[in-house]
C-alpha cells in the first residue's frame, strides 16, 4: 500500500465520522500497516479516544497521532506520508477552512451518512466540496438499522443523486460503541463479531478500489 491520505468528512455532526475512522485505522493496524491519525476537529473526539487507547489499552498496534489545525495541516501531512502507509484525517462539521484543506489533500474522501434525510441533505455539501477540489468521494452508510422503509428510501435517494457508495455498511451495533469507549476498534475488542465483519468488508472494498 502506497502512502495515501483519506479524509473523513461530513457537514453534519453526529454522522459517525470518528467511529468510521477509528474502525478503519484499527483494522489496518491489525493487518500490520503503519497508520497515522490526524484530528483537526475542535471537538477533539478522536483525541479523547487516543488518550483512552494510550492509557488503557494493552497489546494493541501503535497508531501515530497528531492534532493540528490551520496552515500546519499541510506541513504535517507532508511529513506523515513519508513515514506511514496511510493517513486518516478526522474533520470538523460545517464547511470550515480546515475541512476544505483536508479534502483538498485527500486521495479519497469518505462521507459517513446515516440513513436519514438530514444526513443525506448534509452529505450533498461534502460531495460538492470534494467535486470542487476534484477529489474522489465515497459515501459510507453508518448506524444502519437491520431493516425498515426509511433505510430503503435513503438508499434510493442516494442512488438517484448518483453518489458513489460503498457496498459495505456499518450497522447500528453496540460493538462499535463499546469498543470505542475502551480505546479500541471492533476488530480488536470483538474480532468475531458482526461489527468486525462489516469493517473487514469495507476494508476489502477499499483495497480493491486502491488496487484499481
Amino acid at each position: 500500500m502506497v502512502a495515501r491520505v483519506v479524509t473523513v468528512a461530513q457537514q453534519k455532526g453526529g454522522a459517525g465520522k470518528t467511529t468510521l475512522l477509528v474502525q478503519l485505522a484499527t483494522a489496518l493496524a491489525a493487518r500490520g500497516h503503519a497508520v497515522a491519525l490526524v484530528d483537526i476537529d475542535p471537538q477533539a473526539t478522536l483525541t479523547g479516544w487516543m488518550r483512552l487507547r494510550e492509557h488503557g489499552a494493552r497489546g494493541v498496534p501503535e497508531l501515530r497521532f497528531s492534532m493540528v489545525g490551520g496552515w500546519r495541516l499541510g506541513v504535517e501531512l507532508d511529513r506523515l506520508v513519508r513515514e506511514v502507509e496511510l493517513v486518516l484525517v478526522d474533520t470538523p462539521p460545517h464547511a470550515e477552512s480546515e475541512a476544505k484543506g483536508a479534502i483538498r489533500r485527500a486521495d479519497l474522501v469518505l462521507v459517513p451518512c446515516q440513513p436519514s434525510p438530514a444526513d443525506i441533505w448534509a452529505s450533498a455539501a461534502t460531495f460538492a466540496l470534494a467535486a470542487k477540489e476534484k477529489r474522489p468521494a465515497r459515501l459510507v452508510w453508518t448506524r444502519v438499522p437491520p431493516r425498515g422503509r426509511a433505510v430503503e428510501e435513503a438508499r434510493a435517494e442516494v442512488a438517484r443523486r448518483g453518489w458513489p457508495t460503498a457496498a459495505a455498511e456499518l450497522g447500528n451495533r453496540q460493538s462499535y460503541v463499546a469498543s470505542f469507549a475502551r480505546g479500541l476498534g471492533a476488530i480488536e475488542a470483538e474480532p468475531r463479531s458482526a461489527a468486525a465483519a462489516e469493517v473487514e468488508a469495507l476494508l476489502a472494498e477499499l483495497d480493491a478500489l486502491w488496487r484499481g
